[in-house]
């Protein structure tokens, strides 16, 4: 069985001012997004999932999903602030749902394989697709085995400012023991720092491995992360801005010794518009990309 790929597109709408500006980058006015689907089938992938919220459905189906319908199996599932496990209460003047784990977790019912979770509007590259399939399949039928594409921090950076990573701690066989998340990473003089919480600068070397948000999971995942967010409610669902992270899970059961977490090397160097001045160098890579035939002038025939 092939394994699937979620893609984490609810805060979309609210990202982008609506999904009529989803944004057109590519020569042929692709979309990041329809980049990571065109590495992902060609990488091995068999199914796509979209996590949305409601109020846009309508338009994503549109623009978005009726490109992929005839190539591959595409599902979507919704995320809401009140889908929360039964007889948990919240503050009620939240209006956002609850970060990156809860929409991974509204993909159970429509996921029985291993899957991997990317964020719709990263630019990951081939590299990052391929040692995730081949990392899934290797785990089919296994339970506790996920794993994180760990991009070179130094491939990670944004020529307009200042990012915020999740800095990946390693054993020796190259299994995640933490990921800690670091803000205001920079380039400073051909060194890489970022600023601790004293507000020190720290040097990292540009091999560090960090979290861009691309993980690969077994289902089992799906039990453990329901766990997770009824006790996250238990603390946290008073606060109207709290966010439940794909990390903190992850965290919480190698810590508990009830799953690993292989951190998968890629050379795939990432990029995203972070800033508004980021877009016109978006623009440049991927054009160069197309220019080396690493991707066709045209992804999908219209």
């Amino acid at each position: 069985m092939k394994p699937t790929l979620f893609i984490l597109a609810a805060g979309m709408g609210s990202r982008y001012g609506g999904l009529k500006q989803l944004d057109g980058l590519g020569p042929n006015g692709e979309t990041i997004m329809d980049y990571s689907v065109f590495d992902a089938l060609r990488a091995g992938f068999g199914k796509i999932v979209f996590v949305i919220r409601h109020s846009f459905e309508k338009d994503f189906v549109e623009s978005v999903v009726s490109k992929y319908r005839e190539i591959v199996p595409v599902e979507i599932v919704f995320q809401e602030v009140e889908y929360v496990p039964t007889g948990i209460s919240y503050n009620v003047k939240r209006e956002k749902p609850w970060g990156t784990n809860h929409a991974l977790m509204m993909g159970e019912e429509v996921i029985h394989e291993p899957f991997a979770v990317i964020n719709a509007d990263d630019f990951y590259g081939k590299e990052s697709f391929e040692v995730l399939v081949e990392f899934l399949q290797s785990v089919e039928n296994k339970e506790n085995a996920y794993c994180m594409v760990g991009y070179r921090v130094g491939n990670t950076l944004s020529e307009s400012g200042a990012v915020s990573r999740g800095i990946c701690s390693t054993d020796e066989h190259g299994f995640l023991t933490s990921v800690v998340e670091r803000t205001h990473i920079e380039e400073k003089g051909g060194t890489i720092i970022y600023l601790d919480e004293h507000g020190i600068e720290n040097k990292i070397p540009a091999n560090t491995p960090v979290s861009m948000n691309m993980w690969g999971f077994t289902p089992d995942y799906f039990a453990y992360s329901k766990e997770s967010f009824a006790q996250f409610l238990q603390a946290h669902g008073q606060d109207i801005k709290s966010e439940f992270y794909i990390p903190t899970v992850v965290n919480e059961l190698i810590f508990d010794k009830r799953a690993t977490c292989k951190v998968l090397d890629t050379p795939s160097k990432w990029f995203g518009v972070t800033y508004a001045e980021d877009r016109p160098q978006v623009v440049l890579k991927i054009n160069e990309l197309v220019r080396k035939g690493i991707y066709p002038d045209m992804l999908w025939e219209k």
